[in-house]
C-alpha cells in the first residue's frame, strides 16, 4: 500500500471491474485501497464519437473496485486529441 503513496498529487488513471476509466488527480486512499480522486472525470471510449469525458469531480472509488491504478504524464495525455481515438470500451471483467 505505501507504494500508491508516491502517486498522492500526480494525476492518475483508474480502471474498475465494470469496464470504466477514470482519470484525476490522486488526493488520498486507505488500507484498504480505497481511493479519494479530485477533479476527476470519466472517460467513455466508442468506436463511433470518440472518446467522451464526464466531469466526476471529487470522487470515492472503493478499493475492490480497482483493476489498475497508473500515473499519467501530464504532457503526454494532454497532446492526445480524444475526439480522435476510436476504441471499444472495455467490457466488464467477470469472475
Amino acid at each position: 500500500m505505501s507504494t500508491l503513496q508516491g502517486y498522492v498529487d500526480h494525476r492518475v488513471l483508474l480502471i474498475l471491474q465494470d469496464g470504466r476509466s477514470i482519470v484525476g488527480t490522486l488526493a488520498g486512499f486507505d488500507q484498504r485501497a480505497n481511493v479519494v480522486l479530485s477533479d476527476s472525470k470519466e472517460r467513455v471510449y466508442s468506436i463511433e464519437e470518440g472518446v467522451e469525458e464526464v466531469p466526476l469531480g471529487l470522487y470515492l472509488v472503493k478499493g475492490d473496485m480497482i483493476v489498475l491504478i497508473g500515473e499519467l504524464d501530464a504532457a503526454l495525455d494532454g497532446a492526445v486529441d480524444l475526439a480522435t481515438i476510436r476504441a471499444e470500451p472495455i467490457p466488464p471483467i467477470r469472475y
